[in-house]
């Protein structure tokens, strides 16, 4: 795929300066000293404070959240801060979490360091397992309002549709892709309705090591950007890898911690591959939706070509495998 132009995309011009002006027109005082953090959906940066103070400001990708949506993702943060849970949750200036200046969205929030977690170390999944334990037992009863709901819909049918109505895929593998999609996402809708009795809770929405930061005082959440309601099994399936039978011995502790604060239900292993097909599928379409951001060319540059869409083929045939075999076990 070919880029646009980089200096008509929204985020050419929030340069230094911007950043800067942003912070001092909500009251905050920065030295001149920032850091570009690891982000592509947002731009998120680490910001010197002439007090000391080190703050990370999150700038939002304009028209992908409405303001309601951003607050239902701060008011989530903030209430498991408040019961102790060590989320990452933004700062209140005068009354709001959600800044604005001169058509910029953003927040800012304390500095959190650490390292990903060791996710082969047997304590350290049980402890993982029972802070998200108690993280849906309070996000118990479906909690957000204006956020998607995590669906086969929103999370496979439209990427995919996307995906041909905007020809990303090459002609000569467009059959054999479009084949492949549409068999994975009638199983995912088959696995989805089987379980329809599942339990929604609020989710943290992509909890991955990445987004799990461990120190000595122990592990915290980070970036809730993709919050939403959905079934519990999201939020720790993507902390299992390997072959099943490594996912097995990995999904032990992780649920002896979960249930010992909340009940979990063991349909739910069910759906592992399910969303873990509808993530690939929402994860292509989301890099092309993206093209025009300078950012994604330069992090993805083979993404496009012949041979990204021939992984991906082969990558769904082996999804519409693993959702065919027997689903993992409770301990």
């Amino acid at each position: 795929m070919q880029p646009l132009d980089a200096s008509t995309h929204p985020f050419a011009r929030l340069d230094p300066d911007a950043i800067l002006n942003a912070l001092q027109a909500r009251g905050w005082q920065a030295d001149g000293r920032l850091l570009a953090l690891n982000s592509y959906e947002n731009r998120v940066y680490q910001i010197w404070l002439d007090d000391g103070d080190i703050i990370v400001v999150k700038f939002y990708r304009p028209q992908r959240w409405s303001d309601e949506q951003i607050l239902e993702e701060h008011r989530w943060s903030q209430m498991l801060a408040e019961r102790g849970l060590p989320a990452v949750a933004p700062l209140v200036r005068d009354g709001q979490t959600l800044q604005h200046h001169e058509g910029w969205r953003f927040s800012v929030s304390p500095r959190r360091g650490g390292r990903a977690p060791e996710l082969d170390d047997v304590p350290t999944l049980e402890r993982i397992g029972l802070l998200l334990g108690r993280m849906h037992a309070l996000g118990g009863r479906p909690l957000f309002r204006v956020r998607p709901t995590l669906d086969v819909r929103s999370m496979g049918i439209e990427p995919r549709d996307w995906l041909l109505e905007h020809a990303a895929i090459p002609p000569s593998l467009l059959p054999a892709w479009r084949a492949v999609a549409d068999a994975c996402l009638e199983a995912a809708q088959e696995h989805m309705l089987a379980h329809a009795q599942v339990r929604t809770v609020a989710l943290h929405g992509d909890c991955h090591a990445g987004n799990i930061l461990w120190t000595d005082a122990g592990p915290h959440f980070v970036d809730f950007d993709d919050a939403r309601n959905g079934p519990a099994v999201q939020d720790l399936w993507m902390l299992l890898s390997g072959h099943p039978q490594e996912m097995q011995i990995q999904l032990e502790p992780l649920l002896r911690g979960y249930q010992r604060a909340f009940d979990f239900d063991a349909g739910e292993l069910g759906l592992i591959e399910p969303l873990r097909t509808l993530r690939l599928l929402h994860y292509s379409a989301w890099i092309a939706r993206r093209w025009d951001d300078p950012a994604f060319p330069q992090a993805f540059p083979w993404f496009g070509t012949e041979r990204y869409w021939q992984d991906r083929i082969l990558e769904l045939r082996e999804q519409l495998g693993a959702m065919a075999e027997p689903a993992l076990q409770m301990p």
